[in-house]
């Protein structure tokens, strides 16, 4: 499988305990997922069909002392995809010009219509949020859209009975592929612990959300480890503090 751009096993490499060797790349943990050719007609991760914002009849009663926003754009910007627009207008319900975390996970939903785990949707936001405001403008918005659509081909690629979930083996070898070389006890933990419908009621399964916060968790908490992981033997040795903000800075 030629995925060693984005930090794969090459065929025939036995993998490093814990992990491979970290890959090069640019922006972070966030790097796109890996590129697979298959589209397919896959509701997942997409945004629930949706007409056009009402149009109001005037603005909102602004807040005393408070000027009012800068006016949106008619259309959108040069050089922009027109349906994008269409759906992050739609989406701005509020008609600021920024999408929150509530209002994109109204608009997110997974292959079964649940809509997305806000830790999931917050998690996102948080990584194009380049401002700190808390919220994404279009151009924003813009490069989480290719991300989750990069996430959807990698979920789809993994996912391999079409199911819309994915389960204990399906998610065992995904993290083999992405180069983690992890017990089966913990596979099982990773998938009960992301599974949506809890330790009683699930089946073992994992949605597309909960599939994108598992994979990031994995991989930013692997970073985090590997800060201290200096000879790369999968083993480190930390006091309670250091524990502590290894942890913390993932939160």
């Amino acid at each position: 499988m030629a995925y060693n751009q984005y930090g794969y096993n090459q065929a025939g490499q036995t993998p490093q305990a814990g992990y491979q060797q970290p890959y090069q790349q640019q922006g972070g943990y966030h790097a796109p997922p890996p590129q697979t050719p298959q589209q397919g007609n896959y509701q997942v991760g997409g945004y629930r069909p949706q007409g056009q914002a009402p149009q109001q009849g005037y603005p909102p009663a602004q807040q005393y002392g408070r000027p009012p926003p800068p006016p949106r754009p008619q259309g959108p910007p040069p050089g922009s995809d027109p349906q994008l627009w269409n759906w992050f207008t739609a989406v701005d319900t509020d008609r600021s010009g920024q999408l929150s975390v509530d209002e994109l996970q109204r608009a997110l939903v997974n292959g079964d219509w649940s809509p997305f785990n806000i830790e999931t949707v917050r998690t996102m936001v948080n990584m194009f949020d380049k401002d700190n405001s808390g919220t994404i403008d279009f151009n924003e918005f813009a490069g989480l859209w290719k991300y989750i659509e990069d996430w959807k081909r990698c979920f789809q690629t993994f996912d391999a009975d079409n199911s819309g979930n994915i389960d204990h083996n399906e998610m065992s070898n995904a993290l083999k592929t992405f180069g983690y070389n992890l017990s089966d006890q913990f596979i099982r933990v990773l998938v009960q612990k992301f599974d949506k419908y809890g330790h009683s009621t699930g089946k073992g399964n994992i949605t597309f959300d909960n599939f994108v916060q598992a994979c990031v968790t994995v991989k930013t908490l692997t970073d985090s480890f590997r800060q201290f992981d200096t000879d790369n033997d999968g083993w480190i040795q930390i006091n309670y503090e250091q524990f502590l903000e290894l942890v913390i800075r993932q939160r």
